[in-house]
């Protein structure tokens, strides 16, 4: 079974912070992201960028919206996808990630949300 895995921050808790400080921060990432990709369920991880844009269908037409769209100053960071027999087997292999491994995170309202794929299909 496939996994959805959304990483969240808090980026008014990160926006903040001296540049230098958030640098030192994501150099603690790579160990834990080699130990999450050595478990060989990761099929896709991508960091994403704040800015974002969101399409809706309104009164007959598609209507275009230029984010960030941070409610209450969250945002998704990463998402990733990862092969799992249960939800149990995907939060442990989701607990690697540096979202919830490096001690920072709890500062910056990192978080990983875990959502069962119902419909996959990739174009490779």
């Amino acid at each position: 079974m496939k996994f959805l895995c959304l990483g969240y921050l808090d980026s008014t808790h990160m926006d903040g912070r001296p540049k230098e400080e958030i640098e030192a921060v994501m150099q603690k990432c790579p160990p834990h992201l080699e130990q999450l990709y050595n478990s060989g369920q990761v099929i896709l991880d991508a960091g994403l960028s704040p800015k974002t844009r969101r399409l809706r269908r309104a009164n007959g037409a598609i209507q275009e919206t230029e984010g960030p769209f941070a409610e209450a100053g969250e945002t998704i960071g990463s998402a990733f996808l990862i092969e799992a027999r249960d939800m149990e087997e995907a939060a442990r292999i989701a607990s690697l990630h540096p979202a919830v491994q490096v001690d920072a995170g709890e500062l910056f309202g990192w978080r990983i949300e875990i959502h069962p794929v119902h419909y996959f299909k990739s174009t490779e």
